[in-house]
């Protein structure tokens, strides 16, 4: 044994404790890396980009399979789970404005394991996120060459990402202004073309339980964008302030928008239609003598996916990027490209595992995947929240403990495939990390 490794090992075990137990400081939520150039306005505006559009495009479809009319019940529930994800991670954020939401988080208020799981669940949730967002282009702009455009689709912004191109918050106000003019037609469409019949949400009554959980899981989907802003935390003026704010701005914006969406499509096409439709929402557009507006429908839904599918391989590559910097992902995904100066090893795993991904899986299965990785991803948000003291504290810790609840009953409600799948990544990862600091405790012997 050497004669240095008991001081160091020792070392390392104060280094983690301190991490894990100190509190906050004013220099953490004072010091930052990066230019901090974005307000409230600009921060609503990421979130919006984040959430609406895409993730309704996508997940009304699968929702209506689950429960039928029962989805609106699903909607309210999936919405109450997120709000209360959303109170524990704008406190967390106004405290730790730092890169790397509940990776950061976890680390620090819990301990390294969890924050490894929670960073681990993010990765392989939104990898099925931005799989999800490519196959829900390709489905809006030609049904019938679907998996090819969706392959082709990440191939493109791979390689925009690669040559340091990145979506910024003037693209993301037009982006969200052409998803919401395209979504006002849908509905004004909808609603005025002779097909709405309240009739047909007769049946809510009859949608059992679990189906209704298990559509409030899939429509989670659409909402887990509010973690964007608080992943800003180093590049928001003011961050105790605007971001609690801003998430909650966006938040009730796009619950209001996705009632208003829901609705309409069940008014104007049977549950099982949409359950079964390729493009629900152009379905609900063509069910009406208005159906040659259809097209407003689907330029909306393509360019929410594109510009969410941007965004998702920027957020998922950088945090791989911190990952493997800190050595919980390979070491060699942590390079920086010498002339563009982005993680491009990063930006290429991630670009070939989404490609493969949207190549092989279907909406609905890459749906419930993200959502199971995703609510474990937000259950430790809660937990970390936990651990806040009450000068911290903006909202009742009642509302973390529901947080947490909500996310287990959620998971666990989805289709079953969804969580073995998901629970045996997460095993396995965790596998990894266990042996990896195994390893590294007997080097230090």
């Amino acid at each position: 044994m050497r004669r240095d490794a008991l001081p160091r090992a020792r070392a390392l075990r104060v280094r983690e404790t301190r991490e894990v137990t100190a509190p906050a400081t004013t220099d953490d939520r004072d010091a930052s890396r990066l230019a901090r150039r974005l307000g409230t306005t600009d921060a609503v505006i990421i979130g919006l980009g984040a959430m609406i559009g895409a993730g309704v495009f996508a997940s009304v479809g699968p929702a209506a399979h689950a429960a039928g009319p029962g989805l609106l019940v699903g909607l309210v529930l999936a919405a109450f789970v997120a709000y209360c994800n959303a109170t524990s991670s704008a406190q967390l954020a106004a405290v730790h404005p730092r890169s790397g939401g509940t990776y950061v988080y976890g680390r620090v208020r819990l301990s390294p394991y969890w924050g490894f799981v929670a960073g681990w669940g993010f990765v392989i949730g939104k990898l099925a996120s931005c799989a999800a967002m490519a196959m829900t282009f390709g489905s809006y702009a030609s049904p019938a060459y679907a998996r090819p455009l969706a392959v082709g689709a990440v191939v493109v912004l791979t390689a925009v990402n690669y040559f340091g191109v990145q979506k910024t918050a003037l693209l993301t106000r037009v982006i969200v202004a052409l998803v919401l003019g395209s979504l006002a037609t849908l509905v004004i469409a909808a609603l005025s073309g002779g097909a709405a019949d309240s009739a047909r949400l007769g049946a809510i009554g009859d949608t059992k339980v679990y189906g209704v959980l298990q559509s409030a899981g899939l429509l989670f989907f659409a909402f887990a964008g509010y973690a964007r802003i608080s992943t800003l935390g180093e590049e928001v003026i003011e961050p105790s302030r605007t971001i609690p704010r801003a998430i909650s701005i966006a938040f009730f914006i796009t619950l209001v928008v996705y009632a208003i969406v829901a609705l309409t499509a069940l008014l104007t096409v049977d549950a099982a239609a949409l359950a079964t439709a390729p493009a629900p929402l152009v379905t609900a557009v063509r069910s009406g003598r208005f159906g040659w507006l259809a097209p407003a429908a689907a330029v909306g839904a393509t360019v929410a996916s594109l510009g969410a599918l941007l965004s998702l391989i920027v957020g998922v590559s950088r945090t791989a990027f911190a990952m493997a910097d800190h050595g919980d992902l390979p070491r060699a995904l942590a390079a920086v490209h010498p002339r563009h100066r982005v993680p491009h090893r990063a930006e290429l795993a991630v670009g070939a595992i989404v490609a493969t991904v949207a190549a092989l899986a279907d909406v609905r299965s890459a749906i419930g995947f993200s959502s199971f990785a995703v609510l474990t991803y937000y259950g430790i948000t809660n937990a970390a929240a936990l651990k806040l003291a009450p000068s911290e504290r903006r909202w009742p810790r009642a509302l973390a403990i529901a947080g947490i609840v909500g996310c287990a009953l959620l998971a666990l409600s989805l289709p079953w495939l969804s969580v073995v799948s998901g629970a045996a990544l997460l095993a396995l990862g965790s596998l990894v990390f266990l042996l990896a600091r195994r390893s590294r405790g007997r080097s230090d012997a």
